[in-house]
């Protein structure tokens, strides 16, 4: 299996976009974070959530095979379960989320853009100015972070976290890397 640093190398290797290498970057530290609240592997869920996207700038357009390409750029470097989380984290593919593993990568990659969204809204634009009240506020409002799919945020129902315990788990998660992340 691959070290983190090889993650980051491979990151670096595909994606010349810093936002998203940060949304990598946020995702990973949640998946970490969700693991350890689950007493899964931290590890491997991290580079899970670091990798899940490095095929973005080569699918471009054919959002069908984002995580499909993914998957077959780290076969061989990830055991399958990751390639399967990788793969059905986008509905697109047609690759069932039916894991733990893919549920908590879906839900990751939500939250992320709800949290990030949330704290660039705030006054001085930090993560620590973000509270868990702020994202529950933020997640009712439908007209707010239109591309975030609530209903994805929701899969962490299906791994037995509440929406409450994920979201603060999440927002813990990139207060800790607010510097990675440049908020």
């Amino acid at each position: 299996m691959l070290s983190r640093e090889d993650a980051l190398r491979l990151l670096k290797q595909y994606l010349k976009n810093d936002k998203l290498i940060k949304h990598c970057l946020a995702v990973g530290a949640i998946m970490r974070a969700v693991a350890r609240e689950l007493g899964e592997d931290e590890n491997l869920w991290e580079l899970v959530g670091l990798l899940h996207d490095i095929d973005y700038e080569i699918v471009g357009k054919d959002l069908s095979r984002h995580g499909l390409v993914s998957a077959e750029l780290l076969e061989g470097k990830l055991p399958d379960n990751a390639l399967h989380a990788i793969k059905a984290h986008n509905e697109l593919t047609g690759v069932n989320a039916d894991t733990k593993l893919a549920l908590a990568l879906r839900a990751s990659d939500h939250a992320s853009g709800l949290i990030i969204a949330t704290a660039l809204v705030m006054p001085h634009k930090r993560l620590e100015e973000v509270r868990l009240e702020s994202l529950l506020r933020k997640f009712k409002q439908k007209d707010f972070a239109r591309n975030i799919k609530r209903e994805r945020i929701l899969s962490c129902e299906k791994i037995g976290l509440s929406l409450d315990k994920f979201l603060l788990l999440a927002l813990e998660a990139l207060q800790n890397i607010h510097g990675d992340l440049g908020l």
